[in-house]
């Protein structure tokens, strides 16, 4: 038989242990839902846009670098307009850069300025962090409207409190070659897979993420012509994002 001391506690134990198990299960659903692409707490948040009309956005992150002009060429050469995610940080080191962006009349998104997580961050860091960089995006020309989307996808309370506050939309993805690409070792390889996959996915409406602009970024620099004309082929018409949002 079991003593009273026993039973007390294997009562605490329990209590403990469920205790426990609830916390690691709120605290994992903050996690899934500070990454998602189609929830959060407030505010408009976008992956993808229902249409009719076989027209998608390309958006390319972290601009502007070294590489913008060569991105640029390209899209000129399509004609082809897209949306740069760019960083305030970039913009102040490649101002000419981010001007050649605005004259080929493609569209600024806000990026944050120094590319952290916005997770467990004060209002007065996402303050900073998101109207710092809108100053600087109207610095270079840009008029036209600032969407945000959060660096590396993440968010939770207070940037989505922010964002609804001042009316601005949350820019997600529904086609990003990048986070399903498994272990590759050529450059090609990894090319062709960002190519492959971006065709098969995009639907109407989609909106499509590359990141071409770093230094080992070769390979989606060099998936970005490819994709255009698969799309292409497929009669997908490219448009920004803010165009996007107009035929939902």
């Amino acid at each position: 038989m079991k003593s009273k001391f026993s039973k007390k506690a294997e009562k605490y134990t329990k209590v403990a242990f469920f205790s426990s198990l609830i916390i690691i299960l709120f605290f994992y659903s903050l996690f899934r839902i500070s990454k998602s692409r189609t929830f959060q707490f407030f505010g408009e948040i976008i992956a993808r846009v229902e249409t009719d009309k076989k027209i998608v956005a390309l958006t390319f992150d972290d601009a502007p670098t070294v590489h913008s002009d060569e991105v640029l060429d390209i899209l000129a050469e399509k004609g082809v307009v897209a949306t740069f995610y760019v960083i305030g940080q970039n913009i102040e080191k490649y101002p000419e850069e981010a001007r050649n962006i605005v004259e080929a009349g493609h569209e600024l998104g806000n990026h944050s300025y120094s590319h952290q997580r916005f997770l467990l961050k004060p209002l007065s860091f996402v303050e900073l962090e998101i109207e710092r960089t809108n100053q600087l995006i109207r610095e270079v020309g840009y008029e036209g409207e600032i969407t945000f989307r959060p660096p590396y996808g993440k968010k939770l309370f207070v940037l989505p409190w922010y964002l609804f506050r001042y009316d601005i939309k949350t820019i997600m993805v529904d086609v990003e070659a990048e986070t399903f690409m498994p272990k590759l070792e050529s450059e090609e390889e990894k090319r062709d897979f960002a190519i492959d996959y971006t065709i098969e996915k995009t639907e109407s409406g989609s909106i499509i993420l590359l990141h071409p602009l770093c230094e080992s970024c070769k390979p989606s620099r060099d998936a970005i012509e490819p994709i255009i004309d698969g799309l292409q082929a497929k009669e997908y018409q490219f448009v920004t994002v803010t165009e996007l949002l107009e035929n939902r």
